[in-house]
């Protein structure tokens, strides 16, 4: 079938196929659910050493509690940017509708951020109260604001402390991965468009959570260590690449998997995703790009990496090479999906073009900045707590 051939108009009913002529789920859309994917593969990474002990990932936890909470204070600004009236966002939560997916994401957002901030709090206790008694200046200010009147430090706070991080690592890892599952059921949930009405949906935006999440703290962390002349921990490195490569074989198998679930069944308009995507636009950005060029060849460098025991700076020039290329796979994925689904016309009848804008409200840059905004706010929450400030072992890291 041709492609082209789907564009027609009739001269007996005047209607003109496509029906829809706007995308009206912009790229800010497509930027949501990548940020809500990096908080939660970011907590992920810290929750290894806070809740199951793994001692490999202790250097980078604090860092990835960190990171977490500063890219999921910027996920609401995406929605609040694409709103006309952002300041009418705040009806949902004044008049809450239980019975809207939508309007209950306020009330997640806002128990998430004050689980972050809560956890971050007790893990730096005392190193808030170290700092408002040596600091000065500003920050000295700050330290005794954040010390809530508490400047004692004993084994028994210490006891306390660690009972409430673990605790609260606990609720946030249902709460992390549910944050991002129910965006996946958001687009999963939606029956008029068949690109994006599948069980699957939430599991495999879940689990696409994870990678993103896990990659970009491998990315965040070779900078950060370039940046501040750090030694690199090789065994933390070897960790997160080690679950990046469980993660990222199961969401590739779990993305063929519903590719393939679509195909079989055959619906009616199916011939239209398929044509979509063997010989349309989506061709290069799901076939080439998405699975291709960001899932089966880091998976096969990890493979080799796994198979030959690579350690020194090949294992570092691997993995970062790995977690860039999930990153950009993991960014189409989420465009093929919002921007995806919303090409394809509902009628079946016609793929709808869309460019995104590099200018206004909903364009590339605002995107952009919004997207790159949490480093900023990384570098400003850095000057007060400190994620490298860990007490280790005799042995030093291994340095590249």
């Amino acid at each position: 079938m041709d492609i082209h051939a789907l564009f027609h108009a009739s001269p007996f009913t005047g209607y003109v196929y496509p029906n829809e002529t706007v995308v009206p789920w912009s790229i800010l859309i497509v930027i949501y659910p990548y940020m809500t994917g990096l908080v939660a593969g970011a907590f992920t990474v810290s929750s290894l050493y806070h809740v199951f002990g793994i001692e490999r990932f202790k250097t980078v936890s604090r860092f990835a509690l960190i990171t977490a909470l500063c890219f999921m204070v910027f996920v609401p600004v995406t929605l609040l940017s694409h709103l006309g009236h952002p300041e009418r966002a705040f009806n949902a939560m004044i008049t809450p509708h239980t019975t809207s997916a939508m309007a209950v994401f306020g009330y997640v957002a806002a128990f998430y951020v004050c689980l972050l901030a809560l956890e971050i709090w007790f893990i730096f206790r005392e190193d808030i109260v170290a700092g408002a008694k040596a600091a000065s200046g500003w920050k000295r200010h700050i330290y005794r604001v954040l010390t809530l009147g508490s400047y004692e430090v004993n084994e028994t706070t210490r006891h306390y402390d660690h009972k409430w991080t673990m605790a609260l690592a606990i609720i946030g890892i249902p709460a992390a991965h549910g944050l991002h599952g129910y965006v996946g059921f958001l687009f999963g949930s939606v029956k008029a468009r068949e690109w994006w009405s599948s069980d699957l949906m939430p599991v495999i935006f879940l689990f696409s959570a994870v990678i993103s999440g896990v990659a970009v703290m491998i990315v965040l962390y070779a900078i950060v260590a370039r940046i501040r002349k750090m030694k690199i921990d090789e065994s933390a490195i070897k960790g997160l690449m080690l679950t990046l490569w469980a993660f990222l074989m199961f969401t590739v198998l779990l993305e063929l998997v519903e590719f393939g679930a679509m195909a079989y069944r055959a619906r009616e308009g199916t011939e239209v995703i398929m044509e979509y995507v063997s010989h349309g636009p989506m061709f290069w950005r799901f076939a080439v790009i998405q699975i291709g060029l960001g899932a089966f060849v880091p998976v096969i460098i990890m493979s080799l990496m796994v198979l030959r025991g690579t350690s020194g700076k090949a294992l570092l020039v691997g993995t970062l090479v790995s977690a860039v290329l999930v990153l950009i796979s993991v960014l189409f994925m989420r465009y093929n999906v919002v921007i995806g689904g919303q090409e394809i016309s509902k009628s079946m009848k016609g793929i709808v073009h869309y460019e995104p804008p590099l200018w206004g409200r909903e364009g590339l840059l605002v995107a952009g900045l919004i997207l790159m905004a949490p480093l900023g706010l990384y570098y400003l929450l850095t000057r007060i707590f400190d994620p490298w400030h860990i007490k280790t072992h005799a042995d030093d890291p291994v340095t590249y």
